[in-house]
């Protein structure tokens, strides 16, 4: 008898077991799909990141090619087109060279629009705060020093990839807008700074001898010759100049 029981127990602890399988296993399912589903759903993704990153490099490329030729519509029409591409670096590297176009026009207000975008598409500040520099070297001959101090200073900050050069643009909107002693404190900084360049410590220097010798009607000049000087050279992400080192491969107006 004792047997019989135990039979009917057991039979109807599986009835029990098999019950509750069947309540969960639809959720064990759908788990699992899902898990399936998310793993390629990334695969897919990351994908489609590197197809659309290839395609706008061949456009950049190719943009940058009929530039040097002399096809500038073509190369306009290419960088329009890039930046709209998803991919991050690309985008911020073709609004910048489309800022740089409207800025050979002397559409600045157009220019700094463009730069300022280039500066939030940007995947990082080696990219983005070229964009900045780009847009307050744009303004500075006719935003108050205010305006330019405040898009400035945050490139300045220990750690940002073109803090002397963002200085040198604070030293010369203090410069324009007579600040003359505010000026000399960030020629100073430039000059004593071991990572500046040569050139603009060179420049430094010879801004605060024109500070320190009173030829203020110099100064202005300086400051323009300054601003009109070539940048860091603009890479594609990936690219590398030979002759520079990598801290001084940037990106700079065109």
């Amino acid at each position: 008898m004792t047997d019989l029981f135990e039979e009917v127990e057991e039979q109807l602890r599986s009835e029990r077991y098999r019950a509750v399988l069947l309540k969960v296993l639809p959720w064990v399912l759908a788990v699992a799909a899902a898990a399936v589903i998310a793993v390629f759903g990334v695969w897919g993704w990351q994908q489609y990141r590197t197809q659309q990153a290839a395609k706008a490099s061949e456009q950049y490329a190719a943009a940058v090619e009929a530039m040097s030729g002399g096809h500038r519509p073509q190369a306009e029409a290419l960088w329009k087109q890039v930046s709209q591409s998803p991919s991050a670096a690309y985008k911020s590297l073709a609004l910048m060279q489309l800022g740089g176009l409207q800025l050979a026009d002397k559409k600045v207000p157009a220019a700094v629009a463009l730069f300022d975008q280039a500066a939030d598409a940007a995947p990082d500040n080696v990219i983005g705060d070229a964009a900045r520099l780009k847009s307050a070297f744009a303004l500075l001959d006719t935003a108050p020093e205010k305006d330019l101090e405040a898009r400035l200073t945050p490139l300045i900050q220990d750690g940002r990839p073109y803090r002397v050069q963002a200085r040198e643009a604070l030293g010369f909107a203090k410069i324009m807008a007579g600040d003359l002693a505010g000026a000399r404190s960030q020629f100073l900084v430039i000059s004593q700074a071991l990572d500046a360049p040569d050139g603009a410590r060179e420049r430094a220097g010879a801004a605060m001898a024109l500070i320190d010798s009173g030829s203020a009607k110099s100064i202005p000049a300086v400051a323009k010759a300054a601003a009109a000087l070539p940048p860091p050279v603009m890479l594609a992400p990936g690219q590398t100049t030979p002759n520079l080192p990598p801290q001084q491969e940037a990106p700079g107006p065109q």
